[in-house]
């Protein structure tokens, strides 16, 4: 079918369609009308059943697994690369040059008569992926600027019915991902220009609740047409508690294993996104994501970036993937494509450079986990059941040093060198000391492997000693806040929270039943916590902190390295919600009676 054909299809007009249509005129308050006749829905073609709901837990643990997604801004404002009336629009991200530059909506609607994308190719994107050793790929289905990137039946503000191009990319890319055993993501902006919101610096419009049908009903097909669906990524806008949990509730319904992120708002997502390019906060907890552009600048196409020194941004992202997977975090690196469809050689070739890093470390930074460790000043650590990688971004050979690694270790070698002779180690209290040669191994990030016998010994250098009594104190000063963010209606609604608290018990000699019992505590009626000792755990409400003595717990001595105490609520209603605990001390005693 013609362009000049697709434009004219008409339909006849139901009369729920007719409302929905009604008041997306009345929210949309500019000269680009909407759609007047509507479109016959999509066909599901590729859409699968929903699979059964899974627990809340395994959904989460399932998508921390994969670890690392591909971020695509791709848009109308690609085919614009940055560019108005001849001049580069300096101020604000590419993608909303519509607002920055103050285009009319008229104006703006024009540039998809140019959209041809001849370029655009969905196996090559989802191929880059896999080159770059991600696990999922996040697309965007409609920015800020309202054009629909699918195929909907809500207007006719889309690339099917606008553009030369003609065609619904999500569908190609979902059936790409697909064939190439990637998940597949779907950003979608609550912040719509076309559709009635005024443009905002801060994207923080309301939703009004003229809007809501056209958000619903996107979704909904978002949801329903494009098969199972691993991670949907909303964006700005502040809308209300109860729109949330609305807009929400049709991701639960339709893709109840798909995770939702925090930008969702009102706390009804599964995991916090951190901001633009922001390093997870070194007490920062799982689960988040850390969204990642190649240039902190922009996200979508930008004709005039300065691109230069693949290596050196090779080592710049490299290092924020192992950062955030050291934290617990996902991470997810943008591309933004140009207008034609391709990719820019650049970007491509820096993702490539990623993935062959990847593979020469035998994916470890993506299934390995959080070590346990202490921070460390020259980099990063995660751990396997084999071995303890150590990811060196500051390697100046000679003494490294790693702190609260008290166990001797198997061997250590350099990573993806097996053939090169064993580095030297020694033991310094603590501390694992290891000779490394003056030149790094690896020019992006050089790692190394510490192979273990049995598990890790670990111990804090602020452990508590717990003596031959067994009774010990563990202060207030002696728990390490583990934190997160947690959000009202919008950006600017963030606030920290301590989810967790941490402390460590080196006995002098196992104790075969230790009672744990809290001093000065407060905390909200009804709430319950989870006390990890260890592998142990017990649950216990918060009237009975006080008053109650909780175990008994086994502590294995000082030669299994330092035992781990945390503190948990049992059933958060969200990740980041707060403790909302505060005590005294926590007393370990040998006996169950109030004192040690």
């Amino acid at each position: 079918m013609s362009f000049a054909a697709r434009r004219r299809r008409s339909l006849p007009i139901s009369l729920p369609i007719l409302l929905l249509l009604s008041s997306t005129l009345l929210a949309a308050g500019c000269g680009e009308r909407p759609a007047t006749s509507a479109k016959p829905a999509s066909t599901p073609g590729a859409a699968t059943a929903a699979p059964a709901r899974p627990d809340d837990a395994d959904r989460i643990r399932h998508w921390q697994r994969q670890g690392y997604g591909m971020f695509v801004h791709w848009g109308l404002y690609s085919q614009l690369g940055g560019v108005w009336n001849g001049k580069p629009v300096t101020r604000g991200y590419s993608e909303q040059i519509q607002s920055w530059a103050n285009i009319s909506h008229a104006d703006y609607a024009k540039v998809a008569s140019g959209f041809a994308a001849p370029k655009f190719d969905a196996d090559a994107i989802c191929g880059l992926a896999r080159d770059a050793g991600a696990r999922y790929v996040v697309v965007t289905s409609k920015h800020h600027d309202g054009f629909a990137m699918f195929d909907t039946a809500s207007t006719d503000y889309d690339i099917v019915d606008r553009t030369p191009f003609g065609k619904d990319p999500i569908k190609l890319i979902a059936e790409a991902c697909r064939a190439r055993g990637l998940g597949l993501g779907i950003y979608f902006s609550l912040v719509d220009w076309h559709a009635g919101h005024p443009f905002d610096p801060d994207n923080g419009n309301p939703i009004p609740a003229s809007m809501e049908p056209l958000i619903e009903r996107q979704v909904t097909e978002l949801m329903t047409n494009y098969g199972p669906i691993t991670e949907v990524w909303f964006d700005m806008s502040t809308p209300t508690p109860a729109q949330s949990r609305r807009f929400a509730g049709i991701v639960r319904r339709l893709q109840p294993a798909a995770v939702i992120n925090g930008r969702i708002w009102n706390n009804a997502g599964d995991f916090v996104t951190l901001g633009d390019n922001e390093a997870p906060p070194p007490t920062m907890q799982p689960p988040f994501e850390v969204p990642a552009s190649i240039y902190h600048a922009t996200w979508g196409y930008r004709s005039w970036q300065r691109r230069e020194d693949v290596p050196g941004k090779v080592r710049e992202l490299v290092n924020g993937l192992v950062q955030a997977r050291a934290a617990g975090g996902n991470y997810l690196l943008n591309i933004g494509p140009m207008g034609d469809g391709a990719v820019v050689p650049f970007e491509a070739e820096v993702l490539r450079g990623i993935g062959q890093w990847l593979q020469r470390h035998a994916h470890v930074a993506l299934d390995a986990r959080p070590s346990g460790l202490p921070p460390q000043t020259w980099g990063s650590t995660l751990a396997d059941d084999k071995a303890l990688y150590l990811f060196v971004r500051d390697w100046r050979g000679g003494r490294l040093v790693v702190n609260g690694l008290a166990g001797d270790p198997r061997a250590v070698r350099i990573d993806g060198d097996d053939a090169a002779a064993p580095l030297a180690w020694r033991r310094e209290n603590d501390a694992l000391v290891i000779d490394l040669p003056a030149q790094a191994p690896d020019r992006v990030l050089p790692v190394v492997r510490i192979e273990t016998q049995g598990p890790l010994r670990i111990v804090p250098p602020d452990a508590i000693a717990v003596p031959a009594s067994g009774a010990a104190t563990l202060a207030q000063s002696a728990w390490h806040p583990g934190t997160s963010f947690a959000f009202g209606s919008g950006y600017r609604s963030q606030r920290s929270t301590t989810v967790s608290l941490r402390a460590a018990l080196l006995p002098e000699r196992a104790e075969d039943a230790v009672w744990l019992r809290f001093t000065g505590a407060k905390a909200p009626a009804g709430q319950r916590y989870r006390i990890r000792v260890g592998a142990q755990e017990r649950v216990i409400a918060a009237e009975a902190l006080g008053t109650q003595a909780l175990g008994p717990f086994a502590l294995p001595d000082a030669r299994a390295g330092a035992t781990p105490v945390t503190i948990t609520l049992a059933t958060p209603d969200y990740p980041a919600r707060d403790l909302e605990l505060r005590f005294d001390a926590v007393r370990v005693s040998p006996r169950a009676e109030a004192s040690p």
